[in-house]
């Protein structure tokens, strides 16, 4: 029991969490590259983000595991995107702070998305039935993701401007 909850059910919760701190993050990240600023959807991004990077602690586990140290580092980035937002409002350099530590803490949340997919999925953990999933195609598709975020994350950085907060 997690919380009052089965495993099984405590696992459906902290998967549901990622889904929603995933798609809030996706329309959050493509409004800024467009110019929007969404600040609701940004606080459900934000929150929902840290409640997955949370709750993964809540399972059980006897040794630091790699999903542990990622934790740790989104809640250290979340930590400071929420600073440089609610904190310091944007102001001068927190505005970049903020879009750098928010949207890779949205990348570390999609790369953890893809191994599970790829560790739970079955036509997926055909393609890489190692564990954790280490073959080529397992390996294309994080590159590829790692890819699409960089250049997005430097399209937002070049685009997103303090005016646009307004």
């Amino acid at each position: 029991m997690i919380l009052g909850m089965s495993l099984a059910t405590f696992t459906m919760v902290h998967v549901i969490i990622s889904l929603i701190a995933i798609a809030s993050g996706f329309i959050v990240m493509f409004g800024m590259l467009g110019g929007k600023w969404m600040p609701g959807l940004t606080a459900i991004f934000l929150l929902f983000t840290i409640l997955t990077s949370a709750t993964g602690f809540l399972f059980p586990f006897t040794e630091l595991l790699p999903s542990h140290m990622v934790g740790i580092l989104s809640l250290v980035l979340l930590a400071i995107a929420c600073l440089a937002l609610y904190a310091m409002k944007l102001a001068g350099p927190w505005l970049w702070i903020y879009v750098l530590t928010a949207l890779v803490s949205l990348y570390l949340n999609v790369f953890v998305l893809v191994i599970q997919a790829f560790l739970k999925v079955p036509a997926l953990h055909a393609l890489a039935p190692s564990v954790p999933p280490s073959e080529p195609p397992f390996a294309v598709v994080q590159v590829v993701v790692l890819v699409f975020f960089a250049v997005v994350i430097i399209g937002v950085w070049r685009r997103f401007r303090p005016a646009m907060l307004a």
